[in-house]
């Protein structure tokens, strides 16, 4: 017949019931699967079928206070708030970023790089009517908040934008962060996709850093470590540099 906590919890395994108990020691690791569920049977067995919570009644008829901050917002000095057009755009803007179709090219192009270099236009500040960092115009940073949250297809379909428009453009900061960010996120083994992605970020990143002027160039430093973590880390030694 079985127990009221049998009927309330029907167990899930056949194991037989252990009579002898002495040779079990709880504080020890099991060494098999059949004593690993010897132990939680008699873990269980020493639970009291019913547990009475201990409470304090003075602590119930203690008032509780919650303090609740009325002020606002310091109000900005004259001439540094952004004009009502100025939050406007942005709220407009930012209720698109919230919304993005994650399948479309030109939108992740958009969002990674801004639109200043995604649309080759030229930054125009003029006016003061951008007292803030603009991340629609100059691209979104890869916040770990983003980066954390995109499976491994993402990641390789937005490697692959990125890439794409970087075998059609030059090398600029923001592609830099997002494709140090997206190498960080791929998981070994590698997929087929991702191995043939990488390969063909070192052999762009080679090409680009051949055509660069001067060893003074900004964009050398970035491209060395594109090509250094797809030959070292992602073991395609055949792109490695060679030591001088």
């Amino acid at each position: 017949m079985k127990s009221d906590v049998e009927e309330l919890m029907p167990r899930l395994l056949p194991v037989e019931t252990c009579e002898i108990v002495e040779d079990l020691n709880l504080n020890e690791p099991p060494r098999n699967p059949q004593e690993y569920l010897r132990q939680v049977q008699l873990e269980a067995s020493l639970c009291p079928d019913v547990v009475v919570a201990k409470i304090d009644p003075k602590k119930l008829r203690k008032k509780q206070t919650v303090n609740v901050s009325l002020t606002g917002c310091q109000a900005a000095p004259p001439g540094f708030s952004p004009s009502i057009k100025w939050q406007r755009q942005q709220v407009s803007n930012f209720s698109e970023i919230r919304q993005p179709k994650q399948d479309a090219e030109e939108q992740w192009k958009r969002f990674c790089l801004g639109e200043n270099v995604y649309l080759n236009s030229p930054t125009n500040d003029a006016g003061g009517e951008n007292p803030g960092l603009d991340y629609v115009k100059v691209g979104f940073p890869p916040f770990l908040s983003i980066v954390s949250r995109l499976n491994q297809a993402t990641v390789s379909a937005v490697l692959e934008y990125l890439i794409n428009w970087f075998e059609e453009n030059g090398f600029v900061p923001q592609l830099g962060r997002w494709l140090y960010a997206l190498l960080a996120c791929l998981e070994k083994p590698l997929l087929p996709e991702a191995h043939s992605l990488i390969r063909q970020l070192a052999r762009r990143s080679s090409e680009v850093r051949a055509n660069l002027e001067n060893q003074e160039d900004e964009r050398l430093s970035p491209l060395n470590l594109m090509i250094c973590l797809v030959a070292r880390y992602f073991d395609q030694n055949d792109l490695a540099d060679k030591e001088d």
